[in-house]
């Protein structure tokens, strides 16, 4: 944790979810309680095609809504992407952007994800930047320099408007059950914190770094509590309310 950031636990349901889903919201609000509310807030980022719904269905709970992703454009032919400007009159307050199964299915460059980010940021949304290496990248020990190079090419050099939040997703660990040790977790950490004060000074500083790949309840406690890690990204373990709730809580147990 980051002494004076309020953790962030954000949840992707990427690919998944219908109508018939949101009543897990509607459990996630009821199981949100006062005392953790404190601890730490809570965003969870549906299809596009559920976001207007899920949006209402939080409306009044401490919950945010936002999008998986958007174009850098806000308008234009580009049949079948969605703007900034549409996820905020969706109700929606944040997006990802730069996610490891967008950089790699959609071949989104770092220039790519640098654009969207703009968009985001200046739409006002809370825009999370995921970065991270693969397997191959980790076993060649490049792990920090593929760091180095994703937030060099993929974050703006300054913003108004908006949150800038970086996600250090190990491409390696997504839905794969395989989770990098706390230790390995405080040092890309550490590493990102320390390139984010270097460029922003002050104010990267404060930053929220969240940690994704393979994080449930069982292992949340643990590395929620690593120094510089803000909250978590949440995957398969957000589509239900039990196991996305039993991760937030672990900053119950965090003094």
């Amino acid at each position: 944790m980051t002494p004076g950031v309020k953790p962030l636990v954000a949840g992707n349901w990427k690919m998944n979810g219908t109508s018939a889903s949101l009543g897990e919201l509607t459990a996630m609000a009821a199981g949100f309680g006062v005392a953790l509310q404190e601890k730490a807030d809570m965003l969870v980022c549906v299809p596009a095609t559920l976001l207007f719904q899920a949006s209402q269905t939080l409306s009044s709970a401490p919950i945010s809504t936002g999008a998986q992703d958007c174009h850098a454009a806000a308008n234009g032919a580009h049949t079948g992407d969605i703007s900034t400007g549409m996820i905020a009159d969706a109700g929606g307050l944040a997006v990802i952007v730069g996610h490891s199964e967008r950089r790699t299915d959609h071949a989104e460059t770092d220039a790519v994800v640098l654009e969207k980010a703009k968009a985001g940021l200046a739409e006002g949304l809370m825009t999370i930047v995921c970065i991270g290496e693969t397997e191959a990248e980790r076993k060649a020990g490049s792990t920090l320099d593929i760091l180095k190079t994703q937030l060099a090419g993929s974050l703006p050099d300054s913003w108004e408007k908006g949150e800038l939040v970086v996600a250090y997703e190990p491409v390696w660990a997504i839905g794969t059950g395989l989770t990098p040790t706390a230790e390995d977790v405080a040092e890309a950490h550490g590493f990102m914190r320390g390139q984010l004060v270097d460029r922003f000074g002050e104010k990267g500083g404060k930053i929220r770094l969240l940690y994704g790949g393979s994080v449930k309840p069982a292992n949340a406690a643990e590395l929620m509590a690593v120094e510089n890690v803000d909250g978590a990204l949440v995957g398969g373990a957000s589509l239900k309310a039990e196991d996305f709730l039993g991760i937030a809580n672990a900053y119950l147990e965090i003094a």
